[in-house]
């Protein structure tokens, strides 16, 4: 029988301490949803009590959908010692579970509190009771539990030996500062399973380091029962344990152990939190980046071609995702040709050959190159007229006047007959797609769906700099990116839209 591992969220409470992220009520309701139902995690921590009234009414809106989904007993909140405040603020938002915050370290303790341990565990049992009288059910944090371990072990026995007799469902061992090797956090959660067996034991751990990850394996060789992970890593300071990877490594590395969670979801759950947050993913981060199932040398897209040489057991199709093959300068025919049979077009060896040292070209000169470019690119290297825009914005007015809504007037022609449209929008740019819908939605043109909208200056740059804009879009089920190039941001991606347009 493999070992079932809990996996908490804590994306909700810890991860919103990422400097400058607040979700709102109704994103962390869609969230707690998304992470209890698709991605199947077996517990949430959603808020810290007392915080804010909009935290409030956040934990209210879950608690109420949690109730009717029999999804209760799954959502957590942490508290504090505070004489029953947090209790009644748990009432008060309808919460069923507390994850108490108490001092896992003599060091926090004495200075932070000024108290002994006897009577910080006094205060600790009255807290649990009177939770207990209310039908909550309690967890208790060690907070700076690591550096209670290394520095002040003999408290925290003291203080788990109290907590053996307690009415208590686990113990919440954080790695608060992000300070322990793999090696003490296999060492340390070893001892506690062994000496007490009958505790429930989670890993709580902090990445600032960058060991989050390799302590969580060890946690789990070590006998540890739950893990607290976030969406992305996100966290304070350098973030928690990150979600995708924990996943990946739990599933391919520890056969011994078992987790309910759904791979393919992942990536979906890890785009809709950066979305929320404006807290972008590292294009190069394992699982969810946008380059992490992207091939870039020719000899790995060669590879590939010859039996998967370049590929692991990371494969994309288990995360929702597609592998690609980039194109720059050190692509070589074997990448283009991926990208062609993706556009369903073919090349003779001689004309390959030609776009190939194209690409190389505009690779050494930091263009940045998409699959969506190559019929322009071999338009323009084998001068063919196979690949003509059919679509040219012949024209525009956009206006920006403070108190007024901003409006576009635009002119574009459509295989050689000019159309005309205006429109309003919430800014220029929406103002201007609000008129090219138009115009379509007249031609019986359904337009793709905006996903990302990317805008990059150079660094050091002043305001007269090119800008770039990459714009991702959806149609049906398949994604694509066009980019524009100018030093008007508006105008930026009004060139990119203008590709995009053509694309379809």
């Amino acid at each position: 029988m493999k070992r079932k591992i809990e996996i908490m969220d804590t994306t909700l409470r810890d991860g919103e301490q990422t400097s400058g992220v607040s979700f709102s009520v109704s994103e962390k309701l869609t969230l707690a949803k998304l992470l209890l139902e698709e991605l199947k995690v077996d517990r949430i921590e959603v808020a810290s009590a007392r915080v804010s009234d909009g935290e409030l009414q956040a934990v209210q809106q879950i608690t109420s959908w949690a109730t009717a989904h029999n999804y209760i007993n799954n959502v957590e909140v942490l508290t504090f010692v505070d004489k029953g405040v947090s209790i009644k603020w748990m009432q008060d938002a309808g919460a069923k579970v507390q994850n108490l915050l108490t001092k896992g370290s003599l060091n926090h303790l004495t200075h932070q509190l000024k108290k002994t341990p006897e009577q910080h565990f006094k205060e600790i049992k009255e807290t649990i009771l009177l939770a207990q009288n209310h039908q909550i059910e309690t967890n208790v944090y060690l907070e700076d539990w690591s550096n209670g371990m290394r520095n002040s072990k003999a408290y925290v026995y003291q203080f788990l030996d109290f907590l053996s007799h307690q009415p208590i469902k686990r113990v919440l061992l954080p790695d608060t500062l992000g300070v322990l090797t793999h090696t003490e956090t296999f060492t340390y959660i070893s001892e506690l399973v062994k000496k007490y067996p009958n505790l429930h034991f989670d890993f709580h751990g902090h990445n600032d380091y960058d060991l989050s990850v390799a302590n969580v394996m060890e946690a789990i060789k070590a006998g540890c029962h739950g893990l607290h992970l976030t969406i992305n890593g996100m966290g304070e300071r350098a973030g928690n344990a990150p979600m995708a990877s924990v996943v990946a490594v739990i599933n391919d590395f520890l056969p011994d152990v078992e987790i309910d969670l759904k791979e393919t979801s992942l990536y979906k759950v890890s785009r809709l939190v950066s979305t929320f947050t404006g807290f972008g993913i590292p294009a190069n981060k394992p699982i969810v980046g946008e380059n992490v199932f992207t091939q870039t040398a020719g000899i790995h897209a060669d590879g590939d071609s010859k039996k998967n040489l370049y590929f692991n057991d990371l494969l994309p199709e288990r995360f929702g995702r597609k592998r690609q093959y980039a194109l720059g300068k050190t692509s070589g025919k074997a990448n283009i040709l991926k990208n062609l049979q993706e556009l369903g077009l073919t090349l003779n060896d001689d004309d390959l050959g030609k776009v190939t040292q194209r690409i190389i070209e505009l690779g050494d000169k930091k263009e940045k190159v998409t699959k969506e470019d190559l019929p322009y690119i071999i338009s323009d290297v084998l001068d063919s007229d196979s690949y003509q825009d059919k679509v040219i914005v012949k024209s525009y007015v956009l206006t920006h006047s403070k108190g007024l809504k901003p409006s576009t007037t635009v002119a574009v022609e459509i295989e050689n007959e000019l159309f005309e449209e205006n429109a309003q929008g919430d800014g220029q740019y929406d103002a201007f797609m609000n008129a090219i819908t138009k115009i379509f939605k007249a031609k019986n043109i359904k337009l793709p769906k905006l996903i990302d909208y990317a805008v990059r200056i150079p660094p050091g740059s002043n305001s007269d700099a090119l800008c770039e804009t990459i714009i991702t879009w959806q149609n049906g089920e398949n994604e694509f990116k066009t980019r524009g190039l100018d030093s008007d941001q508006t105008v930026s991606a009004i060139k990119a839209t203008e590709k995009m347009l053509n694309i379809i």
